[in-house]
């Protein structure tokens, strides 16, 4: 299997995966952004189809950290009601960041070895995209896990005692 072929199953998977993970998880906001991740894991699986069949990829600018703040603006009093996260919630979320921690590393690669200026362009896009996926896993795992702590580092409050 080629490493395009690779990155067909991998971004496969990841909608696979992210699907799941969207309809199990009773958390709003968590359900609508696995399902804003499905959209961006799509579109990459599209590029790579195209890639694989040496069609020309158009890359569309697109930034995953904005889609989801969307989101979070736009459900943040139901955010604040369902705060407590299931463990299997928190476990998709570490599987999440592990999936997407390997889409960097894989890209990265892809990168470092791509034959044509074409190639470069969107590899580069796609872990760019990758790495903005691990962060919003990440910091709403961080958000779930610990609330409290969450909010008094994102806002930087001043313990006083």
């Amino acid at each position: 299997m080629n490493a395009i072929e690779i990155a067909k199953k991998m971004e496969t998977d990841a909608i696979k995966f992210y699907s799941e993970a969207a309809k199990k998880t009773g958390y709003p906001a968590g359900k609508k952004m696995f399902e804003s991740i499905v959209t961006d894991e799509k579109r990459h699986l599209e590029y790579v189809n195209k890639l694989l069949k040496g069609l020309d990829v158009h890359i569309e600018d697109v930034h995953p950290l904005e889609n989801i703040k969307t989101v979070f603006e736009q459900m943040k009093d139901e955010m604040m009601e369902q705060v407590q996260a299931t463990s299997d919630e928190l476990e998709a979320f570490r599987i999440a960041m592990k999936m997407e921690k390997e889409g960097i590393e894989f890209y990265k690669k892809l990168l470092s070895g791509a034959s044509s200026a074409k190639e470069k362009t969107l590899f580069e896009k796609m872990m760019k995209e990758e790495e903005q996926h691990y962060n919003i896993f990440a910091n709403t795992y961080s958000f779930l896990d610990d609330t409290g702590n969450w909010f008094m580092w994102k806002e930087h409050s001043i313990v006083e005692g």
